[in-house]
C-alpha cells in the first residue's frame, strides 16, 4: 500500500482515470486483474514496474485477453466528451466568484478627456470651526481628434461619497453609499461643434472648512469624487473620473500640554508634559514625574516606598459613525422611531503600544521622585486615520493611555537598607487626548497667500458731513485770490511802491534785424 502513495507523488501527471483505478483496486480486489490490464495513457515508469512485479506474484503465467464488446456510437461520443472534461478538477466547497465577465464601457475613439490641477494639494488648515477651507482649481482638457466634432453637452460635478462598511441594512447599495453634491459645472449647455485641437475648460471650487477629510477605516470611508462627462452626437460619451485627496492639518502648539493627576488614597501625584498634536510618521516624546512616593511613619519609625515595576503605554483609535437608513429601509414615522433613522457603529483598536521594565530615575530621599522621558511612535503598518469630526456623526479620536504598576515596600528608619515588601500593589492609569493630523509642510491657508479679489475690495472712504451749505463755501483758490487782492490794495493805499507790470513794453530798436527778432 505505501508504494501507491509514492507512485502518486512521483507521477503528478497521471490522469484522473489512473487515480480512480487505483482507488477501485484497493476497494475491490476481484476487479484488480481486469483494471490492471487496461493500459493508462499517462502512467509513469516507476508505477509500471511495480505493477508488473505485483502481477507476477499474484496472477498466473498465462491469461487470456479479455473480449472487448462493441460500443455504440453514442456511447463513444459521450466517452470522448467525458475524456475532454475529465482533466479538470472541481472543488465544490471553494467559491471562486461569479463566472460573469464585466466589460469596461466603450470609449469614444474621436476624443479624450483629462485634467490638470493647478492649485496645491487640498489641505484644510485648522479645526472645523476656524478653518477657511481649501481651494481647488484646474483645467479640463478635451482633446478632439477629428474635425467638426459635435458635442451635445459637457459638464462636471464634485461629490462627497460616503461608504458605510457596516450599513443599516446589509446587501443594500443605497444604505451602503451616500453621495452629496458640492458643486457642479456646465461648460457646454447646448450642441457645439469643436475643432481638432485640445480645448481647455477651467474650473475651481472652495471646499468648506467644516467638511471632513478623506479617510478609509474599518467602519466608514469618505472620499471626494470628481466626474466629468461630454455627451457626443455619435458614439459613446467621453467620461473622466478622478479622486481628490483632502487632508486636514492642525497647528502644533509651541509648548507641550501639562497635566497633573493625583491617585488617592496614596500620595502619589503624576506630572506629565505631552504634545497634544502628533503626526502619523513622527517620533513623539512625553515626560513623566511621580511625586509622593516616600512616606515617613513617625510612630512606627519606618519609611514606606512606592517602587515602579512596570510601565506600559498605548495609543488607541476610536471610530464612531451613524449608518443612515435609505428610504426603503427607514422605520415608519412613529414617535418612537422618529429619532432613530440610523444605526450607530463604532470600533476601537490599538495602533501602537510598548512595555517598559526599566529606563527611569528613582530617588528615595525624603523628597524623592521618579522621572522618565519616553518616546513613542506609530507602527509603519498601522494605517492610522487622522482625527475627524463631521456633521453627519462621523468622529475619529485618539488617546494616549499610560499604565503603571507600583509596589509598596517599607524599611526601618535605623536600617534603611533592610527593605521588606508589604504585598500591596496598585495600578495607576492615565488617559490623555491627542490629535492625530497630517503635516502642514510649507503650505499655508489659501486666504493668507492669495491676493484679494474684486468682491473683497472695500468701498471708498465715507464722506464728511458739513453743517454749512455747499453754495456758501468758497474754494481754496477763491480764498487765496481774495487774500492777495486785499494785500495789494493795502500796499497801494500806503504808497510804498507801485506794483510792477507783468510784462514790460520794449522800445523799438534802430535796426531792422532786431525788429524781425521781436516779431
Amino acid at each position: 500500500m505505501p508504494h501507491r502513495v509514492v507512485d502518486f507523488f512521483r507521477s503528478p501527471n497521471d490522469s484522473i482515470h489512473s487515480i480512480k483505478a487505483s482507488v477501485q483496486r484497493r476497494s475491490n480486489p476481484s476487479s484488480r486483474s481486469a483494471s490492471r490490464e487496461r493500459p493508462t495513457r499517462h502512467s509513469s515508469a516507476a508505477s509500471s514496474v511495480l505493477e508488473t512485479a505485483a502481477d507476477q506474484t499474484q496472477t498466473p503465467s498465462f491469461t487470456a485477453p479479455p473480449v472487448k464488446m462493441a460500443e455504440p456510437a453514442r456511447g463513444r461520443e459521450k466517452d470522448k466528451n467525458n475524456d475532454a472534461h475529465n482533466h479538470r478538477l472541481s472543488f465544490p466547497s471553494f467559491h471562486l466568484g461569479s463566472s460573469k465577465t464585466f466589460k469596461e464601457p466603450a470609449q469614444n475613439p474621436n476624443a479624450a478627456l483629462d485634467w490638470k490641477i493647478e492649485s496645491p494639494p487640498a489641505v484644510l488648515y485648522g479645526d472645523t470651526e476656524n478653518s477657511t477651507g481649501a481651494l481647488v482649481s484646474g483645467q479640463l482638457l478635451l482633446k478632439v481628434k477629428e474635425e467638426d466634432f459635435e458635442v451635445e453637452s459637457f459638464g462636471a460635478k464634485l461629490e462627497i461619497h460616503v461608504i458605510q462598511k457596516r450599513p443599516f441594512t446589509g446587501h443594500c447599495q443605497q444604505c451602503v453609499n451616500q453621495t452629496t453634491e458640492i458643486k457642479s459645472w456646465s461648460f457646454l449647455g447646448e450642441p457645439t461643434v469643436l475643432s481638432k485641437r485640445t480645448h481647455e475648460f477651467p474650473f475651481s471650487v472652495l471646499l468648506g472648512g467644516h467638511l471632513p477629510a478623506s479617510t478609509d477605516n474599518s467602519v466608514v470611508a469618505i472620499r471626494y469624487d470628481f466626474t466629468a462627462e461630454a455627451k457626443t452626437k455619435t458614439g459613446p460619451a467621453v467620461k473622466l473620473t478622478k479622486r481628490i485627496d483632502v487632508k486636514r492639518s492642525l497647528p502644533v502648539p509651541e509648548l507641550p500640554h501639562h497635566s497633573i493627576r493625583i491617585f488617592p488614597p496614596t500620595n502619589i501625584a503624576a506630572s506629565v508634559h505631552y504634545p497634544q498634536v502628533v503626526h502619523p510618521v513622527s517620533t513623539n516624546t512625553f515626560t513623566l514625574r511621580l511625586d509622593g512616593i516616600v512616606k515617613h511613619n513617625v510612630e512606627a519609625k519606618s519609611v514606606e516606598y512606592w517602587k515602579l515595576k512596570r510601565l506600559s503605554w498605548k495609543l488607541e483609535e476610536t471610530v464612531e459613525t451613524v449608518a443612515p437608513a435609505c428610504e426603503k429601509h427607514a422605520p415608519k414615522d412613529t414617535p418612537e422611531a422618529a429619532a432613530k433613522k440610523g444605526a450607530k457603529r463604532s470600533d476601537a483598536r490599538t495602533i501602537a503600544h510598548a512595555d517598559m521594565h526599566s529606563g527611569w530615575k528613582s530617588d528615595y530621599s525624603p523628597s524623592g521622585c521618579i522621572e522618565m522621558e519616553i518616546e513613542y511612535q506609530l507602527a509603519p503598518g498601522a494605517k492610522a486615520a487622522c482625527d475627524i469630526k463631521s456633521e453627519d456623526g462621523t468622529e475619529i479620536a485618539h488617546q494616549l493611555v499610560v499604565e503603571m504598576v507600583v509596589v509598596q515596600e517599607y524599611a526601618p528608619v535605623a536600617h534603611p537598607k533592610h527593605v521588606t515588601p508589604t504585598g500591596v500593589a496598585r495600578i495607576l492609569r492615565m488617559h490623555f487626548g491627542v490629535n492625530l493630523t497630517e503635516r502642514a509642510g510649507l503650505g499655508v491657508s489659501w486666504d493668507n497667500e492669495a491676493p484679494p479679489i474684486y468682491q473683497d475690495v472695500p468701498p471708498s472712504p465715507p464722506s464728511y458731513s458739513c453743517p454749512i451749505p455747499y453754495e456758501s463755501v468758497e474754494s481754496v483758490e477763491d480764498l487765496t485770490l481774495s487774500r492777495s487782492r486785499q494785500e495789494g490794495e493795502a500796499e497801494t493805499s500806503s504808497g510804498s511802491r507801485a506794483p510792477s507790470p507783468a510784462y514790460e513794453e520794449r522800445a523799438p530798436s534802430s535796426t531792422g534785424a532786431d525788429d524781425e527778432v521781436l516779431r
